[in-house]
């Protein structure tokens, strides 16, 4: 039998030097992962059994084993590049066909589409429309591009230091153009319904006695007092701020305390009037020079798409110019009972089957799935070293089946020849 046993170690080492050359062919392949060749020998079967002198008649491959091991992660500086840094798979979506890969290199279409170079689409949960992430049956993340809309401010936060030292402005009324009647101002960026900015600007006016740590306070929006008046008439404070012997704030005694409510009257086709709450309540008076220790407001204009990040779950947020972020999806991993059970799909692509078990889908970093890392791609897993030792003992392995054959020919060929 040796001609058959022969035989069948030249077909076993040379499906292990294609399995070599296909792992070294792949070395550069992102997301690739190294497959070895498994063996089992053949043992004659006979009607009572097979005795204990049966030589066996050869070996088969009886496997080819992919390796799932984690391969080096490289930063490639494209924000639409990601790898997965431990278990699990990208779920792509090629019209309704569904398949996994570890290959991240994925950029947009021209429909805004994330995808891979084939031009599967990567799937994910969407975002609702404040950016709150809809964790559903993943579907093909589309990337809105438009332009963020803008946000009217609706609150502002005005922390303030007024100086209790400070004397009573010498000229009245209120003038805003008239630095002698009033102590100290502050300006802040405000913002319309149509994203448009306006400058307001508040001044503070020490109330003379019986008044005591009393502040009137003005609003003008780009030089136009808040309320409106009509001149010879004098503006009209929007609020006083009251302070204790301790100098902290008690008036307004709103909840929370220093809320002062304005109404911004806007003649540029915005939603007019605008309501804005300013709040005082973080502001102090003290026996040292006037200070601004914060002014915030919560609106902003609109924005266009400048760039995106992606978090270690998955979350793709959106950078705009504004400077102003948002949520636009959530990237889904997938892992199976048995990656080894997969169908290699070529392409870097594998398919579900019976053996693998059905995909576990989850958002990245929640429970056994990987961590996503933005701007990188896992490379090959191959060890080219290894390979080319393998490749070595496959070659000496077929060198010996086929001397075995060259042999068993030679006895053969004895045989013949004998008178």
């Amino acid at each position: 039998m040796a001609f058959q046993q022969g035989l069948s170690g030249l077909d076993a080492s040379a499906s292990q030097l294609n399995t070599i050359g296909n792992n070294i062919a792949n070395a550069s392949t992102v997301g690739f992962k190294s497959s070895n060749t498994q063996f089992s020998d053949i043992i004659a079967s006979a009607f009572n059994g097979a005795g204990s002198t049966s030589s066996g008649i050869g070996t088969q491959v009886s496997r080819i084993s992919q390796s799932f091991t984690q391969g080096n992660i490289q930063s490639t500086g494209n924000s639409l590049d990601m790898a997965i840094n431990g278990q699990g798979f990208f779920r792509m979506n090629n019209n309704g066909n569904i398949t996994f890969t570890r290959n991240g290199q994925f950029q947009l279409d021209k429909n805004g589409y994330l995808v891979d170079a084939a031009g599967n689409q990567v799937t994910g949960y969407l975002a609702a429309s404040n950016g709150t992430i809809v964790a559903a049956t993943p579907t093909p993340i589309q990337i809105p591009t438009a332009n963020l809309a803008p946000t009217p401010t609706s609150q502002g936060t005005v922390g303030v230091h007024l100086d209790s030292s400070s004397t009573v402005p010498t000229t009245t009324p209120f003038n805003p153009t008239d630095p002698t009647t009033f102590n100290n101002s502050t300006s802040m960026t405000v913002y319309d319904s149509l994203g448009n900015s306006h400058i307001a600007t508040l001044y503070f006016v020490l109330k003379p006695p019986p008044a005591t740590a009393s502040w009137d306070t003005y609003l003008t929006v780009d030089g136009t007092s808040v309320p409106a008046v009509v001149p010879p008439a004098s503006p009209t404070p929007i609020g006083t701020l009251g302070f204790n012997a301790s100098g902290t704030l008690v008036s307004p005694t709103t909840t929370p305390p220093g809320q002062i409510a304005v109404s911004l009257p806007l003649t540029n086709g915005a939603t007019t009037p605008q309501a804005i709450t300013m709040s005082f309540g973080n502001s102090t008076q003290y026996g040292s020079p006037f200070g601004v220790n914060q002014l915030v407001q919560n609106g902003y204009t609109s924005g266009q798409l400048s760039g995106f990040t992606t978090s270690a779950t998955g979350i793709i947020q959106g950078n705009y110019s504004n400077g102003q972020s948002k949520n636009l999806g959530q990237i889904a991993l997938a892992n199976f009972a048995d990656p080894q059970g997969l169908q290699s799909l070529g392409n870097n692509q594998w398919g579900e089957s019976f053996n693998s078990g059905a995909a576990l889908i989850g958002a990245p970093s929640s429970g056994n799935l990987g961590a996503i890392q933005s701007g990188a791609v896992e490379g090959s897993n191959v060890n080219l070293t290894s390979e080319l030792v393998n490749m070595i003992t496959a070659q000496r392995n077929y060198q010996a089946n086929a001397q075995t054959i060259k042999t068993e020919d030679q006895i053969t060929q004895t045989l013949i020849n004998l008178r």
